[in-house]
């Protein structure tokens, strides 16, 4: 999918653009910014609130603008950034869980069309014929589930980065060149990441609210194909599963290489005690 140039990007800090900014055929253009603000967000306080919307929690930000919240820690704006959507942000760091110190950031932009026929055109702008609620609710599915897979590309390429030179290690010397430790924590990172995506996330499931509202199907399988969520989530699957299968190999090689030291040291025990029982016997005679 085409990304937005620096120039588009810089003229979406405009809520609503004039027609004659507009392209062609579009009467209103929405700027959206997508956040990961870390592992879990707690939206049980927020949903006492009177929502525009509920699975997902959206919200109306009072001094304009609206917010769609997921519990796995991603929140989509819609609106030009102001002090109001900032202010709300910072309201929603005390209900993070696991907080990155730099949030994951994906800007977009909505132009709103009656006459559309496309969901995202070549500039990277998402089409919608008429903003509602829930239209707005599938476009940040899509948008959180794009950003998610984006960090779990990013945490996966890092954990590549570290397996390499144990590789490289047990090619050139015959020997994995790491601990039982080092490769249990990267075990424990990569079921960690399948039971988010799976469990928590599920990058490869459809929203609960095409249930409600099966019209909005196709939408959704629009933009999902748009940003590539199947072939990106599949992707990753055969990446974390290459990921398990190197480090059971080294860590079984390594527990190998344990197991015959332990019965070297067993070995020697022996002879020493033998040596010691036969020694003094040598001796009386």
């Amino acid at each position: 999918m085409t990304e937005l140039t620096s120039g588009e990007r810089a003229g979406q800090g405009i809520s609503t653009a004039s027609i004659a900014e507009l392209p062609a055929g579009a009467v209103e253009a929405v700027p959206v910014r997508a956040l990961l603000l870390g592992e879990r967000l707690d939206t049980r306080a927020l949903e006492r609130d009177t929502p525009l919307g509920v699975a997902p929690l959206t919200l109306e930000i009072p001094g304009g603008g609206t917010a769609v919240l997921f519990r796995y820690g991603a929140v989509i704006l819609f609106g030009a950034a102001s002090a109001a959507l900032d202010h709300f942000v910072s309201g929603l760091r005390p209900l993070v869980t696991a907080a990155l110190p730099v949030p994951e950031q994906d800007d977009a932009r909505l132009l709103i069309r009656p006459d559309a026929d496309q969901v995202v055109d070549l500039a990277g702008n998402i089409l919608l014929r008429e903003k509602t609620t829930e239209r707005l609710q599938v476009v940040a599915d899509v948008l959180a589930k794009g950003l998610i897979l984006s960090h779990y590309e990013t945490r996966i390429a890092e954990i590549f980065d570290g397996i390499e030179p144990l590789a490289v290690t047990l090619r050139e010397k015959g020997r994995p060149g790491a601990r039982g430790k080092e490769l249990l924590r990267h075990i424990g990172d990569v079921l960690l990441m399948q039971q988010k995506m799976v469990g928590r996330v599920e990058t490869g499931e459809k929203p609960e609210l095409l249930w409600d509202h099966p019209e909005l199907e196709r939408l959704y399988g629009r933009l999902a194909e748009e940003y590539e969520l199947r072939d990106r989530d599949r992707a990753l699957d055969r990446k974390l599963d290459i990921i398990s299968r190197t480090v059971e190999t080294l860590l079984g090689l390594v527990q190998t290489r344990s197991s015959l030291r332990v019965e070297w040291y067993i070995v020697l025990l022996i002879v020493a005690e033998l040596v010691l029982t036969i020694y003094p016997l040598l001796l009386s005679r």
